[in-house]
Formats: C-alpha cells, sequence, structure tokens
C-alpha cells in the first residue's frame, strides 16, 4: 500500500469519526486536521527526473563511436567489447549474428588481426529516449596501410546501462558490390 493510499484511508477514517462526534469544538479540531492531511495527501510525492536530452544523447553517442575508433586504430578488441553490453548482438553481413561480449571478442580480434588499420563512423541520424537511442549512421573501413577497405551503413540501437549508453545492437551492411558468385 503506498503512503498516499494510506493517508486517504486516515482521511475517511477521520470523516466517519467526525460525523459521531457531537461537541462543536472536537468537530472543528478534526475538521482542521482532516483538511490539512487532505492537502498533504494531495502534494505528489513523485520524484522529477531530468527530461530526456536527444543533443545530450548525440553528444554521449560521439564520444563512444571515438572510443570504438580509437580502439580499432589500436588493434584493441577488448577496449571495444567493453563498449558493448553483456547482452550485446552483433549483425554483420553474410554471417550469423554474434552474441555476447566472449563471441564478441573474439569475433572482433579476428578482423583486427585480418588488417583493419581504422574506422570513421559518421552519425546522419539519432532518436529514442532516456533507455534506448537509436543511431543511424554510414562508416568507412581502412586498411593499415591506409587504403579503404570498406564503406557502408549502419544502425546501432543504445542502451543506457547503469546511467550511460553502450552498443546493445549493432548492425551494418557494405555499399560496395557483392563478389560475384561462381
Amino acid at each position: 500500500m503506498k503512503f498516499r493510499d494510506i493517508i486517504l484511508v486516515i482521511i475517511i477514517g477521520l470523516l466517519l469519526h467526525l460525523l459521531q462526534i457531537k461537541t462543536y469544538k472536537m468537530k472543528k479540531v478534526l475538521f482542521t486536521v482532516l483538511v490539512a492531511t487532505s492537502l498533504f495527501a494531495c502534494k505528489s510525492s513523485t520524484e522529477t527526473k531530468p527530461a530526456f536530452n536527444l543533443e545530450d544523447a548525440k553528444k554521449e553517442i560521439a564520444e563512444m563511436n571515438k572510443r570504438f575508433e580509437d580502439a580499432v586504430l589500436n588493434s584493441d578488441s577488448v577496449a571495444m567489447v567493453n563498449l558493448y553490453t553483456d547482452d550485446a548482438k552483433w549483425m554483420n553481413p553474410n554471417a550469423p549474428s554474434v552474441i555476447g561480449k566472449q563471441a564478441l571478442t573474439s569475433e572482433l580480434s579476428k578482423l583486427l588481426n585480418a588488417g583493419i588499420g581504422s574506422a570513421k563512423l559518421n552519425t546522419t541520424d539519432v532518436w529514442g529516449d532516456e533507455n534506448f537511442v537509436t543511431e543511424e549512421g554510414n562508416y568507412v573501413l581502412n586498411a593499415k596501410d591506409g587504403s579503404q577497405m570498406d564503406i557502408g551503413k549502419y544502425i546501432v540501437l543504445w542502451k543506457r546501462v547503469d546511467g550511460k549508453l553502450m552498443f546493445f545492437r549493432d548492425m551494418f551492411s557494405s555499399d560496395l558490390p557483392a563478389a560475384p558468385v561462381k
């Protein structure tokens, strides 16, 4: 039972008691207590939390994307994986989804060891609420020698965990033509 409900029960009890009291002075005292309690009960007891600010979310995503780019530049799969939630799902093209941090660490290590030297993420749109934010963007992947390996687009669903946004769902696809089928 909530505090507000308890106060309302007390008010109803006082009203019933007030109806049974015969003396004017006692009725006046109980009526005053009743009014004061009613006003207190009607006052909102909910905390006001700050409103969701999309601009702040965009800045937070930009910071996280910079950390991602730095991790790629340093070939640091562990730093990359630490940007993801424990239950993350990474959905790369032409392969099954990679689920969870352990599997993701292995997969990202393979990609970094395959010669990816840098990544550039460019956010084009962001929308959402305080718990989940969706980011749409495009990317460029370069080899360690600086040559372009891939260019494409992505969608990331960010999830707020312990107050910070983290990669929750990450899906991307190349803009380059598919390899010919033989």
